[in-house]
């Protein structure tokens, strides 16, 4: 799947948002290695802390239909869906990105020209994967 492609459905999930509080809709599109793609969108609560992002929507939904294997991320926002600049992934999804991917994971960052692409290893250089831990040594 081209990149473009991928941020299509990105701001096509934009519109699934529910943001009462912020008006702020944020989407993601995830594409796994098999070629299926997840869609998320952010859904906030008034107690803040159980909102969830897109990006975790889209993983948690693909990691229940049993996808370990992610390629790339597609994510969009802004406010009232109007997408004004970048929307990074914050550091609770960033963690996530972790759990399951590599550092050459592609995230694609959609602004309102097009999209710039980082990977997870530049969003989380010093991010640790399952199993894995420092050495006494760093």
């Amino acid at each position: 799947m081209y990149p473009e492609e991928l941020c299509k459905l990105a701001i096509e999930a934009m519109g699934h948002a529910y943001v009462p509080y912020s008006g702020y809709k944020v989407g993601a599109a995830l594409l796994c290695a098999d070629g299926a793609v997840y869609q998320g969108c952010n859904i906030e609560n008034a107690a803040y802390s159980p909102t969830n992002c897109a990006e975790r929507t889209a993983f948690f939904k693909a990691v229940y239909d049993g996808h370990r294997d992610f390629t790339a991320i597609a994510v969009c926002g802004g406010k009232d869906g109007v997408i004004a600049g970048a929307f990074p992934p914050c550091g609770v999804c960033r963690q996530v990105m972790r759990e399951f991917c590599k550092d050459d994971f592609l995230i694609y960052l959609v602004n309102g020209q097009g999209y710039e692409t980082v990977t997870l290893a530049q969003l989380l250089p010093y991010g640790f994967r399952a199993g894995e831990h420092m050495s006494a040594n760093g």
